[in-house]
């Protein structure tokens, strides 16, 4: 009998458990989520696809109204919304924030950018929309602002920067027209908890700007990324085909020299003529027109 009472125990514990084991834990989160980043992810296939500029503006505001849902929605800090093929979504190494970016093409080959950032906090989530600002910055080399007044980009790299200030530093494309396409180093600190953009941290030729533009001819494909080992950002020196025509960026291109940005206490020092030779060709940049993006989605992934 006491056997039969063991085994019979034994059994019940068993089953209890494995019925346990079986029945998956529902996240009422995770799953409002899922749901959301389905909506998200058709509205900004829209906003490329559609043909006119009230379709493209109408999924946007849409995709803006949803986007602002879903982070508000628990734990969306660390959903990945990964299928968001059109749209920039980073974390910062620190996980101090994550931010969107992505643009809408406007007529005649312009492009306005739009954009947020959201802090990593534990008892709320402040939110902070990116207002495109950037034909109204009359000299945005020499300028800070902030969330307000944005000079917009898509952003494809962030990297901290641990000095006395601490601050980060964002890689940006900056689609710009039918003629020039545009390269961003942007800085983005944090200032009483809100966002300030642009810093007086880059050294060259005897001048200090706050942030770094490149323009270039848009039919071609400029490098810029950082190499973290020698803490350097690296990109293509950009030159005219003939110095008469110095003053028209849309006959810039690459000319096959590199020059950089190196770190040193807390600045960015310009450098000429690197010796990069195992630097990637100039095709290897890391965020594409998602108009181009099926052309170069497979050279991509193999060089990551």
């Amino acid at each position: 009998m006491k056997f039969s009472f063991l085994f019979l125990a034994i059994i019940f514990i068993n089953t209890t458990c494995l019925s346990q084991i079986a029945k998956p834990v529902v996240n009422p989160s995770l799953n409002k989520l899922k749901m959301m980043e389905d909506s998200l992810a058709k509205l900004s296939q829209k906003i490329i696809d559609g043909e006119t500029l009230e379709e493209r503006n109408s999924a946007n505001e849409a995709f803006i109204k949803t986007l602002n849902t879903a982070i508000n929605i628990p734990y969306s800090y660390s959903y990945p919304f990964d299928s968001l093929k059109t749209v920039s979504v980073l974390k910062s190494p620190d996980k101090n924030f994550k931010i969107f970016s992505w643009s809408v093409a406007d007529t005649g080959g312009t492009y306005h950018f739009y954009g947020t950032i959201q802090m990593n906090r534990e008892k709320e989530t402040p939110l902070f929309p990116l207002v495109d600002y950037s034909n109204k910055i009359a000299n945005p080399k020499d300028t800070i602002t902030n969330n307000q007044k944005w000079y917009g980009a898509v952003y494809y790299k962030i990297i901290p920067v641990y000095a006395a200030k601490p601050y980060y530093i964002l890689l940006g494309l900056k689609g710009n027209n039918l003629r020039t396409t545009k390269k961003v180093i942007e800085v983005l600190s944090f200032r009483n908890e809100k966002p300030e953009f642009g810093r007086g941290i880059f050294e060259g030729k005897g001048k200090n700007t706050k942030r770094i533009i490149f323009e270039y001819t848009h039919d071609a494909v400029m490098l810029l990324r950082f190499e973290q080992e020698k803490s350097l950002i690296v990109f293509d020196h950009l030159s005219p085909p003939d110095a008469k025509f110095k003053n028209q960026p849309e006959t810039y291109g690459p000319d096959l020299s590199y020059d950089g940005f190196q770190l040193k206490n807390g600045k960015w020092y310009f450098t000429e003529n690197l010796d990069m030779r195992n630097v990637p060709d100039n095709h290897d940049i890391e965020y594409h027109d998602p108009k181009k993006q099926e052309e170069f989605d497979k050279p991509a992934e193999k060089k990551q």
